[in-house]
């Protein structure tokens, strides 16, 4: 495994994490048998269906031939793993753009989107295991008359794509009622861990992203052999520091630029999956050196609600020399690395316990690798939590008081 974590930053001590790792090493197992309600994306990596990788890659390739633009509808984890990876990683071939629509109520952003359909060549995927949800049908409701009054109702039909569930839902209904191209989210995937399924890999492979090495990556940390020994560290100590430590929140902090929506990724999975029955840690995301100068202030001295994990990547491609100045000769990639050392000493001799993540590029392959290990440390750590990482009840309660506002009866 190419992902490192050094946890040497926490009062934890090695009986501790030595106590914890039968019951974390038993919810792995638990994990990889099967048995576990949409648990599928622990073995798909190993499980790839190489068919329906050709044909998801053959109809990104048409979207690229015959569009500008690509409009995803999609809410939660039907949109937000395809935003992260698109705005973290290089494109390895020319794409498209890809906006997305759906993930709010916001006329503003509505009117910005809808603008940019008028004026420009574009397809629509529609990205929901049921279609039901009030964002995406009311995004869906909205979008098709603009692309109908564009280019006519068959041709509109030939122009959107549902990724939805294989055989029930709305959506699935109306795409076989209109005859639209489909691809399927498995059944026994949920929308957070569902971000190396079509729900994913479509937006990415059409903006250029090679889905190939992202999952190959995923592939290599899920065999990795450092399972059965320190890879579930993580998990163990963000549980620990939870249950025993008294820490109410994650502060997780990225040292690149290009990671923040990567961070709103992270946020729904541990969030969705943790945040239940009065447990789990609080997940916040901050971007350094920027955020030093807002929340720096209270990471050093402020209430010790919380621990701090920082995400760094060891190597950039490229690099920006500094001709003038103090800096003279150095790369801003050594004042970065020079921020993230300092950071890091100052939070720690200030009492602030921080675990550090390392993952030597942003690339692909990295990618895929550092994402199956955050799904699988966030499941083991609801496990640990006692919690099902895998449903989310609470999230019903404002869709249904939504529905009753709306003059919508269950």
């Amino acid at each position: 495994m190419d992902v490192h974590v050094n946890l040497e930053g926490l009062p934890l001590g090695k009986e501790e994490l030595e106590a914890c790792k039968g019951n974390a090493s038993a919810a792995l197992d638990r994990l990889w048998s099967g048995e576990m309600d949409m648990s599928g994306w622990v073995k798909a990596p190993v499980e790839k269906d190489e068919d329906a990788l050709r044909y998801l890659l053959d109809v990104a390739d048409i979207i690229k031939a015959e569009a500008e633009m690509m409009v995803v509808i999609g809410i939660g984890g039907s949109y937000m793993g395809a935003k992260a990876a698109i705005e973290a990683l290089p494109k390895f071939e020319p794409g498209i753009d890809v906006r997305f629509l759906g993930i709010n109520f916001c006329t503003d952003y509505y009117l910005e989107i809808l603008e940019e359909v008028r004026r420009r060549n574009t397809i629509v995927c529609v990205v929901s295991k049921s279609g039901n949800t009030m964002e995406v049908r009311t995004a869906l409701e909205v979008i098709r008359p603009v692309m109908i009054e564009k280019y006519g109702e068959e041709a509109a039909n030939k122009r959107m794509i549902a990724v939805t569930d294989p055989e029930n839902g709305y959506l699935r209904g109306e795409a076989e009622k209109l005859d639209l191209v489909t691809l399927e989210i498995p059944q026994n995937i949920g929308g957070r861990y569902s971000m190396m399924t079509a729900a994913g890999l479509l937006p990415m492979a059409v903006a250029g992203i090679d889905v190939r090495e992202l999952l190959r990556g995923a592939e290599k940390m899920a065999t990795s052999p450092a399972w059965d020994s320190y890879a579930t560290d993580y998990a163990i100590a963000r549980f620990l520091m939870h249950t025993k430590k008294d820490k109410a929140l994650e502060a997780i902090a990225f040292s690149h630029s290009k990671m923040g929506f990567f961070g709103e990724w992270i946020k729904q999975l541990y969030g969705e999956s943790e945040g239940k029955e009065g447990k789990g840690l609080w997940p916040a995301t901050l971007q350094y050196s920027t955020d030093l100068h807002s929340m720096g202030q209270f990471m050093q001295e402020g209430s010790p609600i919380f621990f701090e994990t920082v995400m760094i990547v060891d190597e950039y491609d490229g690099e920006v020399s500094i001709p003038a100045g103090p800096q003279a000769g150095m790369t801003v990639d050594e004042m970065n690395d020079a921020m993230i050392e300092g950071v890091i000493k100052a939070h720690r001799d200030g009492g602030v316990p921080v675990i550090e993540i390392h993952i030597p590029q942003l690339t692909p392959f990295y990618f895929g690798q550092l994402v199956y290990f955050l799904e699988t440390t966030c499941a083991i750590t609801a496990m640990l939590m006692g919690v099902n990482p895998f449903n989310q009840p609470g999230v019903e309660a404002y869709k249904k008081e939504m529905r009753k506002n709306c003059g919508i009866e269950d």
